[in-house]
């Protein structure tokens, strides 16, 4: 027995199941598309510019690198002229326990003497500290000599990031990579070494 074939009834279903794989494609995307980042998630993440140019001696900007703050310092003659007398009062004054980039390992613990680069977040419970850069007396130190104060448990640290000893910060400030693209522009997120 042979049974006849209607060939339009076939052509009908296979049309309606190829329109309907392909319109399938066409939901899935949108779909998919959003499980990709978004534009400011990517922009958070990655490296961002900075224009030095306009920072004066003994004044700091704030910028913003994966969510997190960052000082860029315009260290003084006389900030820098202090940083080794203040040694026996730091935890770490080597930072040695620091996290850091190795081309940052110096008692300024940057590229750059005057030029200071840290993420602003205080490394025992992550307030974010207040930048002290006058050398004179202040209500939290008698011997403060510039530096950052986190004022939600007293930690102090001194203009090179360095935790004062009897500080609960456990830790120096964190420097995250940086570099120069030239002599108004840093970049934070990228070093040259890796750029």
């Amino acid at each position: 027995m042979t049974e006849s074939v209607n060939k339009s009834r076939r052509n009908l279903l296979l049309s309606t199941s190829a329109v309907g794989v392909v319109g399938a494609g066409f939901a899935a995307v949108p779909f998919l598309k959003s499980w990709l980042p978004s534009e400011r998630a990517k922009a958070a993440g990655g490296p961002v510019k900075a224009d030095i140019s306009k920072i004066e001696p003994g004044q700091m900007i704030n910028i913003l690198w994966r969510g997190q703050p960052v000082f860029i310092v315009n260290r003084t003659d006389e900030q820098i002229g202090v940083l080794e007398s203040l040694n026996d009062r730091l935890k770490d004054p080597q930072s040695e326990s620091a996290i850091e980039p190795e081309y940052v390992g110096n008692i300024y613990r940057s590229r750059k003497e005057n030029l200071f680069v840290v993420i602003g977040i205080c490394t025992h419970l992550g307030c974010s500290p207040k930048f002290y850069p006058d050398l004179v007396p202040q209500q939290f130190d008698s011997e403060w000599k510039g530096g950052f104060f986190c004022p939600c448990h007293s930690s102090r640290f001194d203009i090179s990031g360095r935790v004062f000893s009897g500080s609960p910060a456990s830790r120096n400030l964190d420097v995250p990579p940086y570099m120069f693209l030239d002599d108004n522009t840093i970049v934070i997120g990228l070093d040259q070494e890796k750029a």
